[in-house]
């Protein structure tokens, strides 16, 4: 069966993520190499994180912590594949750090390198924010007039003096904006509430994907070598929907890429996902965990991309108890549809 493998970005480990890598993460000597890196740093290790008696926001979501913590649940469960062939990697946001190092562009140490670089760059900084919007209604019916004319919203209030606000994320029926207070505010002041829970701001989360960030581009580029970065022995799908082929890849241009634009610019995850659907067709899209929320966005974007007449969610609903076409390794009875029993 062939294969779309999806990793998650940050806000995935929540607290019924906790405990995930004790469950999950089988290789304990690249997870002890893993908390040397940090302790080394002055870093709270994975092991202790993970095994928490309780789980906590302050201390689980900060960048340092939960980029470190998200990127080693990914490579675990990208581990723990078994029954399908992989012909494409694609990630959102911090996840396509992830998917260069389950792809083979960077080898694991060489990920979580630079996963642990930016979450602690990211961390340091705390430029901006983030808020998260639906332009579908709950049916997730595409509904581009909403998009636009939310999108229209964020230019006016981007053009008054002091207010900084722009698109970071185009995350299937969602928008993802990133901008100082003042724009943030300003967006939250102007929509009317929906769905009992947006506009939602993201905790802990800086403006990614924006210009804001230029000052952690500079460091992240002044502290990775480029020469961490190689041939992907597995296509790679980035944030533009631009394919990284093995064997045609130009190393430098890869991390060029990863701590510039992907930094700087919006990332349009519906794109990524709507290349991996078009140009590799395949028979399962898997999101490796931790958790589940991304499935959601997936399923959206394969909807907003008119693919295999799918065009609700009841349709994708109804596709799924057919023959389901998106696993979620972050639910048990899914996860066990792609790795070994008992795993």
């Amino acid at each position: 069966m062939r294969a779309v493998v999806i990793c998650p970005g940050r806000g995935t480990y929540t607290k019924t993520e906790l405990g995930v890598l004790s469950r999950h993460f089988h290789d304990r000597a690249l997870l002890a190499r893993f908390d040397a890196r940090r302790a080394a740093l002055g870093q709270e290790s994975l092991t202790a994180l993970d095994g928490a008696a309780s789980y906590s926001v302050a201390r689980h979501t900060r960048g340092d912590n939960a980029s470190a913590l998200i990127y080693a649940a990914t490579l675990a469960d990208f581990r723990a594949l078994r029954g399908v062939e992989v012909v494409a990697v694609t990630g959102n946001s911090m996840g396509w750090y992830s998917a260069l190092a389950c792809g083979g562009a960077l080898d694991p140490e060489g990920g979580f390198e630079v996963v642990n670089t930016m979450g602690t760059l990211m961390q340091e900084a705390l430029i901006g924010g983030q808020i998260i919007h639906p332009f579908v209604e709950e049916d997730w019916r595409p509904n581009p007039a909403r998009k636009a004319a939310l999108l229209a919203l964020v230019a006016e209030i981007a053009a008054r003096p002091g207010h900084v606000l722009g698109l970071s994320i185009d995350l299937g029926g969602m928008l993802v904006l990133a901008g100082n207070e003042a724009g943030l505010a300003a967006f939250e002041v102007a929509v009317p509430p929906e769905q009992g829970r947006f506009p939602m701001r993201l905790a802990n989360h800086a403006a990614f994907h924006s210009a804001l960030q230029a000052p952690v581009a500079r460091a992240g580029r002044e502290r990775i070598s480029p020469g961490l970065f190689g041939q992907p022995q597995i296509p790679l799908i980035d944030g533009r929907g631009a394919i990284w082929w093995p064997g045609a890849t130009d190393p430098h241009a890869l991390w060029d890429y990863t701590l510039g634009h992907q930094v700087l610019e919006p990332y349009d995850f519906t794109r990524a996902v709507t290349i991996a659907a078009r140009e590799f067709a395949p028979d399962l899209f898997i999101v490796t965990g931790p958790g589940t929320t991304l499935g959601g966005a997936v399923a959206q974007s394969l909807i907003l991309a008119d693919w295999a007449g799918i065009g609700s969610k009841s349709v994708f609903q109804a596709r799924q108890k057919e023959r389901p076409i998106l696993v979620s390794m972050g639910l048990g009875e899914q996860r066990a549809t792609v790795t070994t029993q008992g795993e």
